[in-house]
């Protein structure tokens, strides 16, 4: 006789193999349980029939140049997703707007320009962030990462960026990891925020010995820390044009000021004199 859990158990084991066969997936692709892998398809578009409960998805090493939202809101419970090694590029702003659950994203080795506040600004749970290794990433918005208060792992390292604000990293509560090397940082006085608050933070910096200025060419392939001193030194001691004229201007103001008080006391003094003469005349012909 067989037990009453049997048929429960059949119809289970049916459904896992149907799981593991790739029932309802993408074509040109495998799928398991809750993940679906595309890794060198050579897919031009963004996958269709991805099953709704998928939680991976992995396209890496494909051609694909074009992130759906609409496709991706489908993916509400996906927290995965790596899409290195494609051709994304500048259209992927609000791409993110239905996959808030999203943890893990890697766009590396795309062809990212810029990132704006409206890139990431959904994903609040983000907690590791990978555009490294685009080299045409020139521009990072100051609140690019403002909604993403849990990123812990960022990294920026060989792209164009010759320039990071120091609030768009500072203001991250969760971040533990930056990577920042090989790119073309150009260390003038308006970098110096940044490296200092490089050598005061907590955050760990991998591959920290290739993290060094690309201009100007006096500065070029130092590290960090040497940097810090000599900008210190040139930045905190030289007076530039705008420096001079508001010297000037509060020359003149203190000048101007000094002149005024001095005239208004010699005034008073004339007019409390010709005051004390007035009244000793009229007491010497009251007499």
């Amino acid at each position: 006789m067989s037990s009453p859990g049997r048929p429960w158990s059949l119809s289970l084991m049916f459904l896992l193999r149907m799981a593991s066969e790739g029932i309802n997936c993408p074509s040109r692709c495998s799928c398991q349980y809750l993940e679906v892998n595309c890794t060198g398809q050579q897919l031009q578009e963004f996958p269709v029939d991805i099953p709704l409960d998928t939680r991976q998805l992995i396209l890496a090493a494909n051609n694909v140049s074009y992130l759906p939202a609409v496709e991706l809101s489908f993916l509400a419970d996906l927290v995965y997703l790596d899409c290195r090694k494609n051709f994304l590029g500048d259209d992927l702003d609000f791409a993110f707007i239905g996959v808030a659950k999203l943890v893990y994203l890697d766009l590396s080795f795309n062809n990212l320009t810029q990132v704006t506040f409206s890139t990431f600004s959904h994903l609040f749970s983000l907690v590791v962030l990978k555009i490294s290794d685009n080299p045409n990433l020139v521009a990072i918005e100051k609140d690019a990462f403002a909604n993403n208060t849990w990123l812990r792992h960022l990294d920026v390292s060989r792209t164009g960026l010759t320039f990071l604000d120091t609030s768009t990293i500072r203001d991250l509560p969760s971040l533990r990891l930056l990577g920042l090397s090989d790119n073309l940082w150009h260390c003038n006085c308006s970098f110096l925020d940044f490296i200092t608050w490089m050598m005061e933070s907590n955050v760990h910096f991998p591959d920290a010995d290739n993290i060094t200025c690309y201009t100007p060419v006096g500065l070029r392939a130092l590290r960090m820390p040497a940097v810090e001193a000599q900008l210190h030194f040139s930045c905190l001691t030289q007076l530039y044009k705008q420096d001079y004229v508001f010297l000037c201007l509060v020359g003149f103001c203190i000048f101007f000021a000094g002149t005024m008080a001095a005239w208004l006391a010699g005034a008073c003094a004339v007019i409390y004199k010709v005051h004390a003469s007035n009244g000793e005349e009229e007491e010497e012909e009251e007499d």
